[in-house]
């Protein structure tokens, strides 16, 4: 199906999204996800201290050109298809149609996971925010569902209405961790050595477990697709967009995580990362530059995470807005609004999920970053590296089919390259799990939560061979758009 055959079955032009944005819009919201004060501030140390791997920046460049390798493929699979289901319709053109519904139910429970368990870290730190600066005494759930309500508002607006927001967000974030590189660099304790970018340092740990924090920083990166039938141009938007995101990513992160152990020294940064935790980045930021930057940069990591929230949750209601005009969910999900054209139904699907949620995990008492945030944003991660590899097997059979002008390297070359890749890496994902949670190899979360993964690819398998027996109407339609 070429982009030109893409029709919403659905006549009403208030049934179908408008195109409002260009390649800057839709680099806002990939790179939004991936909230980069957010990992600098967390990630990064974390993966130091898990792994005790000193080439942490270098295992993002590494797995900045894996994906870049992935992008081929996936640029020229956006190219012949715009659907805002991206990973489904995607493996449904490749693979088919079986597979391409629990590619489906993989990607709602993944991206739902990774947007839901933000709310954990995003209601604490705002609540310990509140309460150091102005006094007030919250807890982190009201302040979580606070943010679901102002998520909830712009999602249902329009989508040039949410780049822009986001645009003015990244531009802030952006800056901040620049000022605090370049500080790191200028006031180096112990100089400035390569060490940190070389193959050596990537085997001082357990690799493994590096790699896969890593990976889990790229999340995002992917969902320029789920745009494309929002975009101005989507034969060039996509595929621009995405390229562009990927490299950006890998290399401010790749800088940042080197500027760290610079700033912390090669020899201190895994010591003090496993003491300190996040607290490193606002104690280097206090060191390097002054106090009053360390508290600025604490408030924009709350723009940080709200921008990520935004993009997330962005990206599901356009899931479940693809999936219900398929006819796989309930078709009110293909509803979008008269006047700002978005998703707005499955907008509000998505905070009533939120929702439920944050109130179940405030009922239950627990620490909502370790579990929140913790196990639901490693889940969402464990599940879009599986849906990229099954995405690059797509690209192959798809072109294999019909080469639709694209040349080797787009259509074979890149996607079976990244597709063993990324397979290996979802596997070496499965057996770090458990540092991943930082819970014990015995505990029944390291395969808990995994196995919802499985659980949900094979309840949609088994959905769709249900609709292929039952409703072969709506078969028909799975993916076409």
């Amino acid at each position: 199906m070429a982009i030109s055959d893409v029709e919403s079955p659905l006549s009403a032009p208030a049934d179908r999204p408008g195109r409002r944005i260009g390649v800057p819009g839709i680099v806002f919201f990939v790179v939004a996800a991936s909230a980069p004060l957010t990992v600098a501030a967390g990630g990064m140390p974390t993966s130091f201290a898990v792994s005790r791997t000193l080439g942490i920046p270098a295992l993002y460049v590494v797995l900045g050109v894996l994906l870049v390798v992935f992008t081929g493929g996936y640029a020229a699979m956006s190219r012949s298809i715009a659907n805002a289901g991206a990973f489904y319709a995607y493996v449904t053109h490749g693979l088919g149609r079986v597979a391409g519904v629990g590619t489906a139910f993989v990607a709602l429970l993944s991206y739902n996971t990774m947007q839901v368990g933000l709310y954990g870290i995003f209601g604490f730190t705002t609540a310990d925010l509140l309460k150091g600066r102005l006094g007030w005494d919250l807890p982190w759930w009201a302040v979580a569902l606070a943010g679901v309500a102002v998520v909830a508002v712009l999602g249902f607006r329009r989508v040039d209405l949410n780049a822009r927001v986001l645009g003015v967000l990244l531009a802030v974030e952006f800056l901040t961790v620049l000022v605090f590189d370049i500080a790191q660099f200028a006031d180096a304790p112990h100089g400035v050595s390569a060490q940190p970018l070389g193959w050596a340092a990537v085997r001082t740990g357990a690799t493994g477990a590096a790699m896969v924090a890593a990976m889990a920083s790229f999340m995002g990166f992917e969902a320029a697709a789920i745009y494309s039938e929002e975009c101005r141009d989507p034969r060039r938007t996509v595929a621009r967009a995405t390229y562009i995101a990927v490299g950006v990513i890998a290399l401010f992160y790749a800088f940042t995580a080197w500027a760290i152990t610079i700033g912390a020294g090669p020899h201190q940064i895994i010591e003090r990362s496993g003491r300190e935790g996040p607290g490193v980045i606002w104690g280097l930021a206090t060191e390097h530059l002054d106090k009053a930057f360390s508290d600025t940069a604490q408030l924009f990591l709350v723009t940080s995470l709200f921008a990520a929230l935004l993009s997330f949750h962005n990206a599901v209601a356009r899931y479940f807005y693809s999936l219900g005009r398929d006819g796989v969910l309930p078709a009110p999900l293909a509803r979008t609004h008269a006047k700002h054209r978005s998703p707005h139904v499955g907008s509000a699907t998505q905070t009533v999920l939120a929702v439920a949620v944050v109130v179940v995990f405030a009922a239950s008492g627990k620490d909502p970053v370790l579990t929140l945030f913790n196990w639901f944003t490693n889940l969402g991660a464990l599940g879009v590296m599986l849906l990229l590899a099954l995405t690059s097997a797509a690209v192959v059979a798809f072109f294999l089919k019909d080469a639709r002008g694209e040349n080797a390297w787009n259509r074979l070359v890149a996607p079976v390259l990244a597709g063993l890749g990324l397979a290996a890496l979802f596997v070496v994902c499965l057996r770090n799990f458990d540092a991943l949670l930082g819970a014990d190899k015995n505990s029944p979360l390291v395969w808990v939560l995994p196995g919802l993964i499985f659980v949900f690819a094979l309840a949609g398998v088994g959905f769709a061979l249900v609709l292929r027996a039952r409703r072969p109407e709506v078969y028909e339609r799975i993916g076409r758009g």
